[in-house]
């Protein structure tokens, strides 16, 4: 087989046809700042993309980055801010504050979006491109660096998301977007179901939403509301909602923090376990869904589309989780436990539909034939 452009994707190549030949499988990893999301079987062995990393080409004017896949995440970030640009799907970075161990790559591959999701898209409507090895160490490309540039079916897209399951991710290329001129945060004292009406309400109006996150606090249940767009857009939202309902404006450092470490989960809603054995659930559902009345902690992302429960990790309490969100369109996923031996018993995911299933094992077989890779989450 022809060597690659590039030693270390060489390397990669070679592990995988080893792993092949050995009838072994691998766990691809780059920062590792996912593990806690990953199920994979203990005894893959880990396939470091790490030292597959730099950053190939930005054009700034044609908003498009193209960067290996173990580029630490912050190094990509940092290159955009310095001309005003950033990732418009805000990646969370679930590692401790201020490390830079999480990758593009790892960001790409788990398809995960930040607070801004409901406004600015999903992390895979960013992918325009990308470069993998399969499951048989040939190299693959799909995509480019221009939006339309696809005939027939969108694969870039589809690895976005897909957990390493498929192929791991060599070669990135990303749409950026400039970062907004204007930034505001208010803040309104009101209960679940009056926010999300709020947010429904202020949604099919043309102003500048942009992230929203409701928490019941110690004090009192808070909306958090983020606008973001053209200074004069932000000032008329801002004047408007504010004559209209009760609001205060923190101040924009605070807010700015607060919004960062809810992207990262540093938010104490995040960080404080607040019963033993519960773990940390994450329902997806419609944003239109109206607020389930459970006892637990709740925090509210995406206009009502993301919703964070801490709750116990049992099989009766998983059923009923994975019950409720099918029950309107949605579907459920713990995503932190309180400890390991509590997931004995709790299926962290629901079964996919049966039409799904099959359509998840031709990806598998086409992709990986071999079971090379254990990425441990379904797609």
């Amino acid at each position: 087989m022809a060597h690659l452009p590039d030693p270390s994707l060489n390397a990669l190549r070679d592990s995988i046809l080893a792993a092949v030949a050995d009838r072994s499988r691998l766990r691809i990893r780059g920062g590792g700042s996912k593990n806690g999301l990953c199920t994979a079987t203990a005894d893959a062995a880990v396939l470091d993309t790490r030292a597959c990393c730099g950053i190939l080409s930005h054009e700034p004017g044609e908003l498009v980055l193209t960067a290996r896949a173990g580029t630490p995440l912050a190094e990509v970030e940092a290159a955009l801010a310095e001309l005003g640009q950033a990732l418009a799907f805000e990646p969370p970075r679930l590692s401790a504050e201020g490390s830079t161990s999480g990758t593009l790559g790892g960001a790409v591959a788990s398809g995960l979006s930040g607070p801004a999701r409901a406004s600015a898209g999903a992390l895979r409507d960013f992918v325009l491109g990308v470069q993998a090895l399969n499951g048989k160490g040939e190299p693959l490309t799909f995509g480019g660096q221009v939006m339309k540039n696809v005939a027939g079916y969108d694969i870039s897209r589809l690895l976005a998301g897909s957990w390493g399951n498929l192929a791991v991710l060599t070669e990135i290329s990303l749409k950026v977007l400039p970062v907004a001129p204007a930034e505001a945060t208010l803040q309104f004292a009101l209960p679940q179901q009056a926010a999300l009406d709020l947010l429904h309400n202020w949604g099919a109006q043309p102003l500048p939403l942009h992230a929203s996150r409701w928490q019941q606090h110690a004090e009192g249940p808070l909306l958090h509301l983020r606008l973001r767009g053209a200074r004069a857009a932000v000032d008329a939202a801002v004047q408007m909602m504010t004559s209209n309902h009760a609001a205060t404006l923190p101040d924009q450092a605070e807010a700015v923090a607060g919004w960062t470490a809810c992207r990262d989960q540093r938010l104490d809603f995040f960080t404080r376990t607040p019963a033993s054995g519960h773990g940390l659930w994450r329902l997806s559902v419609p944003q239109v869904t109206p607020a389930f009345d459970l006892p637990w902690p709740t925090l509210v992302e995406w206009h009502g589309g993301q919703r964070w429960l801490w709750a116990p990790c049992d099989a009766a309490t998983a059923a009923s989780m994975h019950a409720l969100a099918a029950s309107v369109g949605g579907h459920a996923m713990l995503w932190q436990l309180p400890a390991q031996e509590a997931a004995q018993d709790c299926t962290r995911h629901a079964p996919l539909p049966d039409v799904l299933q099959r359509i998840h094992h031709q990806l598998k077989q086409a992709f990986d034939p071999h079971g090379v890779f254990a990425g441990g989450q379904p797609f």
